[in-house]
C-alpha cells in the first residue's frame, strides 16, 4: 500500500453504510493515497479515516458548495488523485456528484469507479420482491401534493420500486404509497449492515399502521413490489383501438398493432376488424 501511485483523476469511492469491515481494501488504498478526498460532511468522513488509522485530506463538496467548489476540484485533477465519497454508500446515489463526474470527463480526465456498498441494492435484496426490474426513486418530495404526483408518476411502471425515507416521514410515505399505488406488498428495511438491522414487510397499509405511532430510527430505504397484472382490455377498448389503427393502416397491420398493444389475440382481433371495416 505504502507504495502506491496514483493517477491523476478523479475516484468514486463507494464507502460503508454502517458497517465499516464492509470498506474493501482497495477503497482504502485510494482514500489514503488520494492527494484530497472531497466529502459531503468531514465528520461523518473523519470517522472513516479514523478508522483507518489516519486524518486524510478532505474538502467538503457538498448540495450547498458544489457550484465553487467543483471548478477548483477539476483543476486539480490535471496533477493530483481527487477522490470523491458521500456520508455513506455509493456516490452520486441521491448526492450531488454526478456534476463533478461530468465536468471531469469534459475536461479529458480520467474517471474511475471503486464499487461497494450501496444501500439501495442491500434493500433490495432483503425484501424478497422481484429483482429483475426495480426503479429508484431517490427520496419522494416532503409535501403532500408534490409527493402524490410523483407517486403517480411511477404507478403504473411494471418494476419494484426503490426509495429512500427518514424515520419522522416514513409513515405518511407509505399512507401515501398505499393510496396511490394501491395496497402492494412492500418492506421496510432499516440500519442496514448495522447491529440492529431489520427488514419488516407486509402491505403498503400494514406497514404504514405499523410506524404510525412509532417512528423508527436510522436509514431508511422502502422497497414496493410491482403491480399486479393488468385486467384484459374490454372489446369496447379493442374497438376503439383498431378504429383508429384502422384509419392508418390495413385490416391485417392493425390488428397486429392493436393485439400487441393490448395483449390480445390476433386472429380474433382481424375478424373483428374486417367487420369494422365493412
Amino acid at each position: 500500500m505504502d507504495d502506491l501511485v496514483l493517477a491523476p483523476g478523479l475516484y468514486i469511492v463507494a464507502t460503508p453504510i454502517g458497517n465499516l469491515g464492509d470498506l474493501s481494501p482497495r477503497a482504502a488504498q485510494i482514500l489514503m493515497k488520494a492527494d484530497v478526498v472531497a466529502v459531503e460532511d468531514s465528520r461523518v468522513t473523519a470517522g472513516l479515516f479514523r478508522h483507518l488509522g489516519t486524518k486524510g485530506k478532505m474538502l467538503p463538496y457538498h448540495d450547498h458548495n458544489a457550484d465553487a467548489v467543483r471548478p477548483g476540484l477539476i483543476a486539480r485533477m490535471t496533477s493530483e488523485a481527487v477522490a470523491l465519497v458521500s456520508d455513506a454508500g455509493t456516490p452520486l446515489i441521491s448526492d450531488p456528484g454526478f456534476k463533478l463526474v461530468r465536468d471531469a470527463r469534459a475536461a479529458g480526465h480520467v474517471v474511475t469507479t471503486i464499487p461497494g456498498p450501496c444501500a439501495a441494492i442491500a434493500a433490495l435484496t432483503l425484501a424478497g420482491l422481484p429483482t429483475d426490474r426495480f426503479f429508484f426513486l431517490g427520496f419522494l418530495p416532503a409535501k403532500q401534493q408534490a409527493r402524490a404526483e410523483a407517486i403517480a408518476e411511477v404507478a403504473a411502471i411494471r418494476a419494484t420500486l426503490v426509495l429512500y425515507e427518514s424515520g419522522p416521514r416514513l409513515a405518511a410515505c407509505l399512507a401515501a404509497l398505499a393510496e396511490g399505488l394501491g395496497d402492494r406488498e412492500a418492506a421496510v428495511a432499516r440500519e442496514i449492515t448495522k447491529r440492529f438491522e431489520e427488514c419488516v414487510t407486509g402491505t403498503l397499509g400494514e406497514l404504514a399502521e405499523r410506524y404510525a405511532d412509532a417512528p423508527p430510527r436510522g436509514e431508511i430505504v422502502v422497497v414496493v413490489a410491482p403491480p399486479g397484472e393488468a385486467a384484459p382490455a374490454s372489446e369496447e377498448e379493442a374497438d376503439i383501438a383498431l378504429r383508429e389503427a384502422l384509419t392508418r393502416l390495413p385490416p391485417a397491420k392493425a390488428a397486429g398493432e392493436v393485439a400487441k398493444r393490448l395483449g390480445l389475440d390476433r386472429k380474433a382481433l382481424y375478424a373483428r376488424a374486417m367487420l369494422l371495416k365493412a
